[in-house]
Formats: structure tokens, C-alpha cells, sequence
């Protein structure tokens, strides 16, 4: 007769192994870590963005139905990134254009942010408001 080894619990049941190897979760935690690194190098890049987009809509709200000039847009612009500390853009690098109702003043850059080595993101942005007069 043939001896067959059964792992058997106490009552007489097959018992089922649960869990994760070593190997396994070590490769999950690395997996995980990176989108979480990933984040927390995307992050600051994205709230910047915010910034940026916020200054344009008080600017868009400021000069709405007012005669204000290019200058005075580009003025109103170089201040509230001085104090917001818009570093990744200047307002030189905002464009404001006439159009036949006021002006256009857009946006358009793009941050580059290192990951790992020589892995990095580029990320477009794009923002544009009209202001009428």
C-alpha cells in the first residue's frame, strides 16, 4: 500500500494556506512606493498649477469690463506671482494678445521633474482666460 501524506487539521479537514510570501509583498511595497513617490514628486508641480490658474481668473475678474492695457494685465500678472511664488514660469512668459472684444492672456508651459536616475516627467500645461472689456 501506498503511504499518501495529507496535511490534515485537527478535525480531519484539508487545510488551505493563506498569505503572502516574502518575495510577494516585497515586490507589492516596492510597486506601491513608487506610485507613492511618483505622487509626491507630481505634487508640488500640480499645486504650482493651481497657482497659476488662479492668478489668471483674478486677473480675468480684476480687469473684466474695465479699459485696462496689455501693461496693466502683465503688471497685475508679475505681482501676484511675485507673491505667490510662481517659480516654474515668469510673466513674460504669459502671453496676452488683443482680440476685437479685450485681450486673451494664456498660459502654456511645461515642468520637467526628475524621478528616478534618468527617469523624469514632463508635464504640458495649458490655461487661458478672455477678458472683456
Amino acid at each position: 500500500m501506498r503511504h499518501v501524506a495529507k496535511n490534515l487539521t485537527q478535525k480531519g479537514q484539508y487545510s488551505r494556506q493563506q498569505g503572502m510570501t516574502t518575495l510577494g509583498l516585497m515586490i507589492l511595497v516596492v510597486f506601491v512606493g513608487l506610485f507613492v513617490y511618483a505622487g509626491i514628486r507630481l505634487a508640488p508641480a500640480y499645486l504650482e498649477d493651481m497657482k497659476i490658474s488662479g492668478t489668471l481668473d483674478k486677473v480675468q475678474s480684476e480687469f473684466a469690463g474695465q479699459n485696462a492695457t496689455r501693461r496693466d494685465i502683465q503688471v497685475s500678472i508679475e505681482k501676484r506671482f511675485d507673491v505667490d511664488m510662481v517659480n516654474v514660469i515668469t510673466h513674460r512668459d504669459v502671453k496676452v494678445q488683443k482680440t476685437g472684444t479685450g485681450y486673451t492672456v494664456s498660459a502654456t508651459y511645461e515642468n520637467k521633474i526628475p524621478f528616478l536616475a534618468n527617469v523624469s516627467f514632463a508635464v504640458d500645461f495649458n490655461h487661458s482666460v478672455d477678458i472683456v472689456r
